[in-house]
Formats: C-alpha cells, structure tokens, sequence
C-alpha cells in the first residue's frame, strides 16, 4: 500500500473511531443529562403520559396533576400559586420544569428517577398506571400566609428558619406569579405568559429569598462583626468603644456618621451592648478597623458565608470581599462596602446564634414519598458550621434583646415573649431608598423561629425607611404566626 492510501485510511479510521466514540458518549454518558433538559420535548411528552406527584405543605397538595382530555393527558393545577410560587416554581409543557422544587426535585415527581426503578418495573408488570413520587415541604402554611401578608405589595423577601434544625418554615418573594399560566395546554397564552414575566421589570421570577441579586445587609450585618469581637475573648459586652458623632476613616479624608445626630454615648464612648442596641455605625466602624477585614471575613464564613448551598433550590452564596484595607473594613463592619447577603444567609446568622453557635444546613424538602407512601427520602438536620461558642452566643442573645427591649427594634415586640433582634437600613447610593431590614428569633431563651426580613428600596416609606420602623413589624407577624401568639 502506497503512502498516499495509508494515510487516507488513517483518516478514515481515526473518522469513524471520533463518530463510534460519539455515539457512545451521546447515547450512555450524556443520556441523562440529554433526557433531564428542562424543554426536552420528548422527555415532557413522556412525562405528561403518567401523573406527575403531588407537592405538599402540611399535608395538602399545593401542585398536583389532574387528568386532562387532550394530548397530554395530565394539567398540572396549583392552588394558592402565587403564595408558594418561590417554593414549588413551574413546570410547563412549553418550558419545562423551570425552577423550585419543580425544577429540582423533577426526576422524582415525573417518576423518571433511578431510586423508583422498581416501583416502574412493578407498575410495567402489573399493567398499574405509573406515577411519581410526592414531594413534602417543611413550610408551615400559618407562617408563610403572615409573612406574603405582612410583606404585601412591597418588593423583598422573608425567610423564617427553625433554627434547631435549619427546616425553612416560611419562603416568600414579592413580587411573586402564578405558575399556573404557565401550566396550561394553550401553548400559545403559556408563551406569551411567560414573555410577560421574563420582561417584567420587577423580576417576578426571581426568588429573591435565595437567588438573583444579593443585598447589602446593612446593620443586620453587626451582629457578624460582634460575634468577631467576642470571640477573640478581648471584648466583652460591657467593652467600651470609641462611639464619635463621626469616625475618622484613616488612609482617607472621609468620615464614618452615625444615622443619628451626634454621638453614641458620653464622652464619645458607648459599650458594646449599647452600640448594638442603638446601632452606632461609628463604634462599629472602630471595630472593624481594629479587626481587621480578615477577621470579620472568616467569621461571616463561619455563618454560612461562601458557602453554595441547595435547599434544594441554589442559594447564591453571600459575599465579604477580600483583601479590605482599613477604611472598608470599617464599612464593612456595619455591613456596607461590597458586602452582600441573601435574606436567607441573614435568617442563617440569627438561627446560629439562636442554637448556641451551631448553624444548621437549611432545607424545604421535608418528606419524598413512593406512589404506594413508601418513604424514598426523610429530610435529616445536619449542621453546617460551629460558628461561635455558647457563650458568644449567649452574650449575642441578650444583647440582641436589648435592641428589641428599648433600641431600634421596639416593634417586634410580642407580649408575653422575649424577642431578640437587629435591625438594619442598608444605603444603596446614587439617590436610591435603603433597603429595610430585620432579622430575628424568638422566644429567646427557647427559640423555635429565626426570621430575616428585607424590603427593598425603601418600601412604601421610600427614602425614609428604617428596618426597625418597616421590616420589624412584618419579622413580628411571622413569628407569631410560628409561635400561635
């Protein structure tokens, strides 16, 4: 065989050897990958054959599938949609399941799953109509109704958390949707329903309790920087700090105010107790600066910060920048800079120090459950981090009482329970509204409920919100709700 030929058949060799190892990629390695597309056609033809499992909160189904009389036999119905919208998400012929539980959990409740192979084998045997597993969430419907109701028309976010064991008992997002428009059989309405809520301005689809663009934390964040300090064992509550009308930034010519006029206590000196209950940015500012960025860093880390988390939604990890310089680590500490939260890493921190230091891994899934009710999964607490000691958290504890007892959290007050808080106002510059924040758990020294609350621009109060005046109300009514106060 001449040159020219064996290089010919090289190639034609080294062809069909990239086509045969190809196809076997597609057809075994990729296959599951391929077939779990959200708007796989083929895979929602199937997956409308049989009757995809129900989503359940305390019992009953807030998504579940009816028989329908077209092509696709089964439509899936939601009730109370819009409440649990950030929780269940949609699933759509057009779009597939396209996020929340829907999204995550789908392989279960379409019954494609590899953990309900022979419950399918049995089904195929015995000629049984297949269906998928159902799918029970932690939320408890007296929480999650206080928190869409207290939050109303203003755009934010609530995540209340038991903080024992990280159970997520109330998830709302405002603006929120009704997904089930976008569950329909008219392909044409679904289309141009979800082209509505993709060019919404508000965002309507993003969950913002866990996802989309994360929040300066604002003052919610100083509980953070106090737990830093404490843990050092060089600061105690009763520690005096530098508490100015105004903090000189040093390496610049700006300065640290407080939101209030003047100092934070005789002699510009406030304890550190104090300096939580009336939120004193400078002696907070101080703090930082003698921290250290570092040192507040790992500490949010310790909270849960960094951390990519599914619950089973992707929770966006909240963010403390790196390398800070004296000047951001004092903005930093009062939760400014270019540090970012999500409201259910601020819900994290108080469950933290409400469960002694012990920061457990949040999660809504609850129960997963066969057709037949065989438990397929059972929901186990698991703890994420150690993130102070008891007794940092107990020091934390009462101070944060102070602040809901007579500071800037007097309106989440609840008769006949102790209630530990911290509000927070976070400024957004360029002329917009802060965000309102607050973050709390209850009753203190049994705590059953950790609640974070965010509005975002200010509310219905606009440029004059404050977390403890708008957010703190709204934390109230969830956890009462949780607590039957």
């Amino acid at each position: 065989m001449n040159a020219p030929i064996r290089r010919l058949s090289a190639v034609v060799a080294l062809l069909f050897a990239s086509l045969l190892i190809s196809s076997t990629s597609i057809s075994f390695v990729q296959a599951a990958s391929l077939r779990d597309q959200p708007g796989n056609r083929r895979t929602l033809l199937e997956n409308y054959a049989r009757e995809r499992g129900p989503i359940l909160v305390a019992g009953a189904p807030v998504a579940r599938s009816t028989a329908s009389k077209d092509e696709l036999r089964y439509q899936r119905r939601y009730t109370d949609g819009k409440l649990y919208a950030p929780l269940t998400g949609y699933y759509s012929f057009v779009y597939g399941a396209g996020s929340g539980v829907e999204r995550t959990q789908d392989s279960l409740l379409s019954g494609s799953s590899d953990q309900l192979f022979y419950r399918r084998m049995v089904d195929l045997v015995t000629g049984r109509a297949p269906q998928g597993a159902s799918v029970e969430l932690t939320v408890l419907p007296a929480a999650q109704r206080a928190a869409d109701a207290a939050l109303g028309s203003q755009k934010g976010a609530v995540v209340a958390l038991d903080p024992r064991t990280g159970a997520i008992l109330a998830l709302v997002s405002h603006p929120t949707y009704d997904p089930g428009v976008l569950a329909g059989h008219d392909l044409g309405a679904v289309q141009k329903a979800y082209e509505g809520l993709l060019n919404d301005p508000d965002d309507p689809l993003v969950d913002r309790a866990v996802a989309g663009d994360l929040y300066p934390p604002g003052s919610t964040f100083k509980l953070v920087t106090a737990a830093a300090a404490l843990s050092t064992g060089r600061y105690t509550e009763t520690s005096e700090l530098p508490g100015p009308a105004r903090l000189d930034l040093p390496q610049t010519s700006a300065t640290l105010p407080n939101d209030f006029a003047g100092a934070c206590g005789p002699n510009d000196k406030v304890t550190l107790l104090r300096a939580l209950q009336i939120s004193c940015n400078t002696a907070f500012g101080s703090l930082g600066i003698t921290l250290g960025g570092d040192a507040i860093r790992a500490q949010a880390a310790k909270f849960g910060f960094g951390e990519r988390l599914r619950v089973p939604m992707s929770v966006t990890p909240s963010t403390v920048p790196q390398g800070m310089n004296a000047p951001q680590a004092a903005q930093a500490a009062i939760g400014q800079s270019d540090v970012r939260v999500t409201p259910l890493q601020m819900a994290m921190v108080s469950a933290g120090i409400a469960n002694g230091g012990r920061v457990m891994t949040p999660y809504a899934v609850k129960t997963v459950r066969g057709p037949d009710l065989s438990v397929i999964e059972k929901a186990s607490p698991q703890e994420l981090s150690r993130a102070v000691t008891p007794e940092v958290a107990a020091a934390l504890t009462r101070m944060m009482q102070a602040v809901v007892t007579d500071g800037t959290g007097t309106r989440a007050q609840i008769p006949g329970v102790d209630v530990a808080g911290k509000s927070g106002t976070a400024q957004q510059g360029n002329g917009q509204p802060p965000h309102a924040w607050f973050t709390a758990f209850a009753p203190a020294g049994d705590p059953q409920v950790a609640v974070a609350v965010v509005i975002e621009d200010g509310g219905t109060a606009g440029n004059e919100a404050l977390g403890g005046r708008l957010a703190a109300p709204i934390a109230k009514a969830v956890m009462q709700a949780v607590l039957r106060r």
